[in-house]
């Protein structure tokens, strides 16, 4: 067999039957033995960028490894964007680059790039395959790199000679077991974990007032039901990062929602006020911490994550903890006695109470349309966003109920990213509603890839949050920059979404109507198709509470 045929067949050995893509010149050799690959389907997006963000709102959807093609050159650079946001928020995503062929590598030749270089600070790990007879030796490796510990991208760079060469496949070297048990031992957990679990137990049970502060870790190691075991034995309120979001049912007693520049109040508040953060998972990115040095004042910090380097590199911990976050609940919950803690249950129960979030219920407002879509939705959609405001709104009014069902750009902040991560998500889980959540600006990105909708029959259904501005830059410059509005308006292009829908073969509806929108996101919803909802909101209104940069979390915007 071929190279590339010998590639599709290790793909497919280790579960893969998806590929996002776009063919090329030193492709060539894949894309044909694509033609007559039965087991992988590939979907061919518009743009290489939307068939990176495509796999990893796969990946995310599916917790399997998202799977990009592209071809050398300009198909591989456009690749990096959806690269970096995939190692941004550890999303397990292999990046298939086509190359000139070995002989002409290093001579500028025709799109030639050195692809490995480029993603080297974006990457786990990357590969430049030089003989045939690696192919199974180097996916395996990479796939093994990707999913596992940390997961992240992992690129293999695939010069067209060594994919159109001949291989024996009873010669080549089919099992890596030597390096994936070297691999997995560094990934064990700290020394003395049990030890360490111990003392963790102590000092949860020593805590007056613990707040478990759950990251997107705990939706990549399955953690979520034991997250919900161990807030119930020990009656600590739970609060998540963006990221974290899905992994502890909103409507439970105990949520308190998302914390940080954007969290609830009332999360800021009990973090601010605790004496014990547990922190699972979670990188103390600084739209969490605000005013690092304010953070947490009164509290004993726990950390635990699977990546040693992320425990003490943003905020000063008590207990470090290097482990999967599964493992380490699972051995806490054996040894952790109950707990009541019902004084500081119900000081928060009062936090939650006196700031609750709101809105004026004039009008059309975009914290109503994500409380309908909830409505509609009966809380089981899988909810997607581009980036902005609108991606603040779904983070605090859609109550997530169960993992993988939050797909946002946390990290790296990728406008365009919710309309092609959507695709992806649908097409990995089928049995699922998914709504893109969308910002006009963030939309205009990657609109493009309606048509990639359209053409593969895709169901997504994408509400714009039309405010005829780039409205979370423009909420900064009014707040910030004293209402100096410099290119941040919209206007001036009258562009029709709903018709730029239907002219991709997509169904577009308008909507500047409250009493309307019901009607719609339900028919949108039993239409089955991929549709665009155009909702139309005022300019003005912003997402609130917010904490100013570099502010503590505790002084917050928007709260009487």
């Amino acid at each position: 067999m071929t190279g590339a045929e010998l590639l599709l067949k290790t793909l497919s050995e280790l579960g893969v039957n998806t590929i996002f893509g776009f063919p090329g010149g030193s492709a060539l050799p894949i894309y044909d033995a694509l033609y007559s690959c039965k087991e992988i389907r590939h979907i061919r997006t518009v743009h290489e960028q939307g068939a990176a963000h495509a796999a990893d709102g796969y990946a995310r959807a599916t917790g399997k490894v998202g799977v990009v093609l592209s071809t050398s050159g300009p198909g591989a650079t456009n690749l990096v964007t959806g690269i970096a946001n995939a190692y941004m928020d550890s999303v397990p995503l292999l990046a298939f680059t086509g190359q000139v062929a070995l002989d002409l590598l290093g001579r500028d030749s025709f799109q030639e790039v050195d692809i490995t270089g480029i993603t080297l600070p974006i990457t786990k790990h990357s590969f430049l395959i030089r003989n045939k007879n690696e192919i199974v030796k180097k996916v395996k490796e990479a796939y093994t790199i990707a999913t596992s510990g940390r997961p992240g991208p992992v690129l293999i760079d695939l010069p067209k000679d060594v994919m159109a060469g001949e291989v024996n496949y009873n010669e080549v070297e089919k099992e890596v077991n030597g390096f994936v048990r070297t691999y997995l031992t560094k990934l064990e957990p700290s020394s003395g974990f049990n030890k360490l679990v111990e003392k963790a137990a102590e000092m949860i049970e020593r805590a007056k007032k613990p707040v478990i502060y759950a990251g997107g870790g705990i939706v990549t190691s399955d953690a979520a039901e034991e997250l919900l075991k161990l807030a119930e034995k020990i009656n600590a309120p739970v609060t998540t990062t963006l990221m974290g979001l899905s992994s502890f049912p909103a409507d439970h007693p105990l949520a308190l929602g998302m914390l940080g520049m954007h969290g609830t109040a009332y999360a800021n508040m009990a973090v601010t006020e605790c004496d014990l953060l547990i922190a699972l998972g979670a990188r103390f990115d600084d739209r969490v911490t605000g005013d690092v040095k304010k953070f947490a004042p009164n509290a004993k910090i726990i950390h635990v994550d699977i990546d040693r380097a992320e425990i003490g590199k943003n905020v000063d911990v008590d207990l470090g903890i290097k482990a999967d976050v599964k493992q380490f609940l699972i051995n806490l919950l054996d040894i952790l006695p109950s707990v009541k803690n019902e004084d500081w249950v119900n000081e928060v129960a009062r936090m939650k109470n006196l700031y609750p979030l709101k809105y004026s219920e004039e009008g059309l407002k975009p914290q109503y349309v994500i409380e309908e879509i909830y409505r509609q939705s009966k809380g089981e959609a899988i909810i997607v966003t581009e980036v902005g405001q609108h991606q603040m709104w779904a983070a605090q009014y859609y109550k997530f109920k169960e993992p993988r069902t939050f797909i946002s750009s946390g990290g790296l902040g990728t406008m365009g990213f919710g309309l092609p991560a959507a695709l992806g998500a649908k097409v990995g889980r089928k049995d699922k509603i998914v709504f893109n959540i969308a910002g006009d600006g963030s939309f205009e990105m990657n609109c493009h890839e309606l048509i990639t909708a359209s053409r593969h029959k895709i169901p997504v259904i994408t509400v714009i949050f039309n405010n005829r501005t780039l409205g979370m830059v423009r909420q900064w410059q009014e707040l910030f920059f004293d209402k100096r509005y410099s290119q941040v308006s919209l206007e001036g292009a009258d562009v029709n979404y709903a018709k730029l829908a239907e002219a991709c073969g997509v169904q577009g509806f308008e909507v500047d109507d409250k009493n309307e929108l019901p009607k719609i996101i339900h028919n949108a919803i039993q239409l089955n198709a991929p549709v665009v909802i155009d909702v139309k909101i005022d300019a003005e209104e912003n997402v609130m509470p917010m904490v100013p940069a570099g502010k503590p979390i505790s002084e917050m915007l928007g709260i009487d």
